[in-house]
């Protein structure tokens, strides 16, 4: 099929390649301008220079409903529109000029885990399962039909960069097979269910502050939903930011004030937290390493001399 490539970072690059090694034929390549966005210049393999690489025809773009675009779309008359990591809204106008439209692959189990961020959102609210939809698009944010989907369990000490790895290495097959089921017509495709949907927001630094009112698994998933190299989970100690790379939920319950260091736990300490903390009922969170202002990184027990402080 004559297709159209619309996409960005290491997603994007993964299916890209993926597209120029099979059979079909990409005649256009849009992409993002580079980005100095904490998220987006983490996993950035680049679609431009693939594009160039394989002398593809390139257009940089951060919108690309515009006249120009709608122009040459009518001139390429494309068979489909591919997107991977596409991150802003697709005008019908430009994907219905394609014969089969236009698909996404996202990294998500759809139609939960919509928008942004969708394994560092499934991490922290401590998900059994993650996984990669290939959806077609619709004027509704990623609420198009199901073509194919395939789910990946997260183990017990996964992390968002263990789920990343594990993800990202389904998109190539996963869109090849979605192309091949689109060209056969013969699969009744997956209708959404749109009072299932969720969806989520881009992930800010803030968005990495630990809240000691959480209850210490919840603070836990956070830190592994921040693991490198994404921001860390961060909180203020002697009015430094440390940053928090390892944590789990203490054997114990502690009581008392939310945020206050109560004592050594092994190589880490113990830090109350919880909504119902003052009852004595919550566990706390166990702080295993941290990491300075500077970049360094140390067991907790060795950066924490001192207990009973917030």
């Amino acid at each position: 099929m004559r297709v159209v490539f619309m996409g960005f970072q290491t997603w994007g690059h993964r299916v890209l390649q993926a597209l120029l090694k099979s059979r079909h034929e990409v005649v256009w390549v849009i992409t993002h301008p580079e980005s100095d966005h904490m998220y987006e210049s983490i996993w950035d393999d680049s679609v431009a220079g693939l594009a160039t690489e394989h002398r593809i025809p390139l257009l940089v773009r951060k919108y690309a409903n515009d006249d120009q675009v709608v122009e040459r779309m009518r001139e390429l008359a494309p068979d489909i529109i591919v997107s991977s990591d596409w991150r802003t809204w697709l005008s019908p106008q430009v994907y219905g000029l394609a014969r089969h439209g236009a698909i996404n692959i996202h990294d998500a189990l759809l139609p939960r885990y919509g928008g942004f961020a969708p394994l560092n959102w499934a991490v922290l609210n401590g998900e059994p399962e993650v996984g990669v939809t290939v959806h077609f698009m619709n004027d509704e944010f990623d609420l198009g039909d199901i073509v194919v989907q395939q789910r990946v369990p997260v183990r017990e000490k996964d992390n968002v960069t263990d789920l990343f790895h594990r993800t990202v290495e389904i998109f190539p097959k996963i869109t090849l097979s979605a192309l091949d089921l689109i060209e056969e017509g013969t699969t009744p495709w997956i209708k959404q269910d749109p009072n299932e949907a969720t969806f989520f927001h881009k992930r800010s630094l803030e968005d990495s502050r630990i809240n000691w009112s959480w209850p210490a698994d919840r603070l836990a998933n956070l830190v592994r939903a921040q693991s490198d190299p994404y921001p860390n989970a961060f909180a203020y100690h002697d009015t430094k930011q440390l940053r928090v790379t390892s944590a789990s939920v203490s054997r114990k319950r502690y009581g008392g004030t939310p945020g206050r260091i109560f004592c050594p736990d092994g190589e880490g300490i113990v830090v109350v937290c919880g909504p119902e903390a003052h009852t004595g009922r919550e566990h706390g969170l166990v702080i295993e390493r941290v990491r300075t202002v500077d970049g360094t990184e140390l067991p907790a027990r060795a950066y924490f001399r001192t207990m009973g402080a917030t």
